[in-house]
């Protein structure tokens, strides 16, 4: 089926700014709360979303093979479970519905009163229930870097590194929508010099600039998904801020990995970009170092060149921009991760989620991490209001945007936005 939704010529009925991350190229998938108070899938166009489940029922969705109830959930599970000929459709309708020769919507006062929203009517929702979370460490840039930190610098990628991609299973009951604040998180530490922990809130809460991207029903127990089969099974992308304690992290990580440092929240995006929209943006990655096994080999181009940043706000003031970095840049790619992940025939459900690790560039200004950015604190960042940073602190918003822009067409993901709180106290 062609990908006539991805049209660079089209033009929308709808109003969109010049550099908005929503052109009608996007289209991208979430789920939100209406003024009605009624949860429903939809999309956006410009400032304008989109009630897909409305939409539905007014027949726009005639000659798709889609269930009476697949836009009236929610999440989106279900409509990703429908595979890659169900999204491709639905977008490629959406695109023809919304394109400014098309008048069918466009000249019916009623129905666009039912369908269309403006952003600040709805309120957005985490988009697909995550059944199971895999965090990996792909960036070899900040592998290197902390390598370098917490080892010899000779010897900072451990022997693995440059054969598998690195990876473990997360919590996925603290991922959370852009927007919800999260509360600086304790644990056990050990301080400098002493030779017993201590419990107490972590001093050295960090953010972690990573995409994640979201699967559908892949693979039956025990049974490998090919890697030139990969993409296939990736419905698309998000922005993902994976917090983590670093204090807490380097006490508890040895030998089994993170945990308290990690699992207390990770932030994602509201808007689910597809594999299709961002197809326009492939690239070439890094070339391997090292010969990499059969399984993880693969042909064409497998990498998406996506600019991402990183600003800090601090309470009441106006935020800097910490961090320029790129998807690009990361050594292990999308179709390598899920081909491994499944190599010992481990199932990949629909809703699942895998965040790509660390993005961190090559230069300092590209780094994914205040660890990295301040070089454990020594380093310190300079608020545009004049104070410092070492590290996050509490009130400091966390905001990551990311965007694709190529021959005119720009495709985003809006931001991932979240406020650090004190320790919780109950009231």
């Amino acid at each position: 089926m062609p990908l006539s939704a991805n049209n660079p010529d089209r033009k929308s009925w709808l109003h969109v700014d010049k550099n908005s991350d929503f052109p009608i190229q996007n289209i991208p998938f979430g789920v939100f709360l209406t003024r009605d108070d009624i949860i429903t899938i939809g999309t956006r166009i410009g400032d304008t979303a989109i009630d897909l489940g409305a939409l539905h029922q007014l027949g726009y969705f005639e000659g798709i093979p889609l269930t009476d109830d697949i836009f009236l959930q929610d999440t989106l599970n279900d409509f990703i479970a429908d595979g890659r000929k169900t999204w491709r459709a639905v977008r490629n309708r959406i695109a023809e519905i919304f394109d400014a020769e098309n008048s069918s919507l466009k000249d019916n006062v009623k129905h666009k009163e039912i369908v269309l929203f403006r952003l600040d009517e709805i309120e957005m929702q985490l988009p697909v229930q995550i059944g199971d979370y895999t965090d990996f460490y792909s960036s070899i840039e900040h592998a290197t870097n902390v390598g370098t930190m917490f080892r010899d610098p000779d010897n900072a990628l451990l022997p693995n590194w440059l054969h598998i991609p690195v990876g473990y299973h997360g919590r996925s009951s603290s991922i959370i929508p852009s927007g919800i604040p999260v509360h600086r998180p304790q644990g056990q530490t050990l301080p400098n010099g002493e030779t017993q922990p201590v419990f107490g809130p972590s001093r050295l809460v960090d953010f972690e600039l990573e995409m994640a991207f979201i699967t559908t029903d892949a693979n039956d127990l025990g049974e490998p998904i090919p890697i030139n089969e990969a993409e296939e099974y990736i419905f698309g992308l998000v922005l993902f801020n994976d917090w983590s304690a670093r204090d807490i992290q380097k006490w508890e990580y040895v030998p089994l990995g993170p945990f308290l440092a990690k699992n207390f929240a990770s932030s994602i995006s509201s808007w689910i970009v597809t594999l299709d929209a961002l197809e326009p943006f492939r690239v070439d990655g890094p070339k391997p170092l090292k010969p990499q096994l059969d399984y993880l080999q693969y042909e064409g181009k497998k990498s998406y060149d996506i600019n991402l940043e990183v600003s800090i706000q601090p309470n009441g003031a106006k935020e800097t921009v910490i961090s320029k970095s790129n998807f690009k840049y990361m050594y292990w790619n999308m179709a390598q991760q899920l081909a491994h992940h499944t190599v010992n025939g481990c199932p990949v459900n629909s809703g699942d989620m895998m965040g790509s690790g660390t993005i961190s560039g090559p230069t300092p200004d590209s780094y994914g991490s205040m660890l990295e950015l301040t070089w454990r604190g020594e380093k310190p960042i300079k608020m545009n209001d004049g104070t410092e940073r070492k590290f996050i602190n509490d009130n400091d918003t966390v905001i990551m945007r990311g965007h694709c822009e190529k021959d005119g067409t720009r495709i985003g993901f809006g931001e991932v936005s979240t406020k650090l709180l004190p320790v919780y106290s109950k009231k």
